[in-house]
């Protein structure tokens, strides 16, 4: 295998990134960066060999380097991951991968103007050991057939958006920056994809504080079989940091819990649950990063390939216009 050169920008979960990086034997960690000359000494202590940098752009140029990871605020993935790709750098970026349309149509046409180069995102439940469980009981026909599934994003960390960079970037969206992470849970759970959407907000948790937009996004979605679904991103609740999540099917019945998920098999009054207590969400955030370097090194495609980034992407898209539209947004399907 090839060694391959890595630039990390963003050293908050970017460190943990270079810490997946610089345990492998075919990475090298050429460059941090990060806004804060305080983190980049905290983080590059770590590795004296990087060079250290407040300019993404030197590391975006560096011709040194193959890997970008990126992991910067919102509002700067989509500059970062088009120059990126069309310097021929591969990809690893924080969700969510843009914030609008336009910046989205820019990444698809870049990645169709370099098909030979890697992308993926840190859509991280999919590496959660209970989830993977449910995944392999789907797949082995446990559900029969599913009709609808729920995934609730419950942040609990309102002051992120009222007090942190959030609250100040143009744009942001909560569904894009955490409920992503349960539109590609179900997602990959179901193996099909999201055809229409609608959807409501609001902004109530966050009301008075200056927030400019909803802390609260509730979607119901149509997939293609016709199975429905209920994602939601709850910024503002009052509740641990959890990802609550519900599978209806004709045989079965799972619902999510923090110390054991419930898999219900029969609808006799007082019968039992079976309590998989299998590690939620047992994960660390440089997980998928092997699988990224090994689709890089010439082998099969990342845990989460560039389609499945793009099709979420579209789907919390969708989520948001349906909430600008009060109504219905049907979705164009990712090739």
């Amino acid at each position: 295998m090839k060694r391959l050169g890595v630039g990390v920008i963003g050293l908050g979960i970017g460190n943990q990134h270079a810490v997946a990086y610089a345990r492998r034997s075919d990475c090298e960690l050429v460059a941090l960066c990060d806004l804060s000359p305080e983190k980049l000494a905290e983080v590059g202590s770590g590795y004296p060999a990087a060079e250290r940098t407040t300019d993404a752009a030197k590391v975006l140029a560096d011709p040194s380097i193959q890997i970008v990871s990126i992991a910067t605020y919102d509002d700067c993935h989509h500059q970062q991951v088009v120059a990126a790709l069309d310097r021929g750098k591969h990809v690893f970026v924080e969700k969510p991968l843009c914030l609008n349309q336009r910046e989205f149509d820019d990444i698809q046409a870049a990645l169709d103007r370099h098909p030979e180069l890697q992308l993926s995102s840190n859509l991280i439940l999919r590496k959660s050991p209970r989830f993977i469980e449910l995944k392999k009981l789907i797949a082995d026909g446990v559900f029969g057939d599913i009709y609808h599934i729920e995934g609730d994003y419950l942040y609990g960390r309102l002051h992120k958006i009222v007090s942190g960079w959030r609250g100040t970037t143009d744009g942001y969206s909560v569904m894009h920056g955490g409920g992503i992470h349960l539109i590609d849970l179900l997602l990959w759970l179901l193996g099909e994809p999201v055809v229409e959407v609608a959807a409501m907000g609001n902004a109530v948790a966050a009301r008075g504080s200056g927030f400019r937009y909803n802390d609260m996004v509730a979607a119901l979605l149509r997939f293609r079989s016709g199975a429905l679904g209920k994602v939601s991103s709850n910024f503002g609740c009052v509740h641990p940091h959890f990802h609550a999540l519900t599978v209806y099917g004709t045989k079965a019945t799972y619902i999510n819990g923090a110390e054991s998920a419930l898999l219900y098999t029969s609808r006799e009054p007082g019968a039992e649950p079976k309590r998989l207590t299998t590690a939620y969400p047992g994960t660390h955030k440089g997980d998928l990063i092997d699988s990224f370097v090994d689709a890089v090194q010439g082998g099969p495609p990342p845990e989460v390939p560039a389609n499945d980034v793009l099709r979420a992407m579209a789907v919390s898209l969708a989520i948001e216009e349906a909430v600008r539209r009060n109504g219905s947004v049907q979705i164009a399907q990712i090739k």
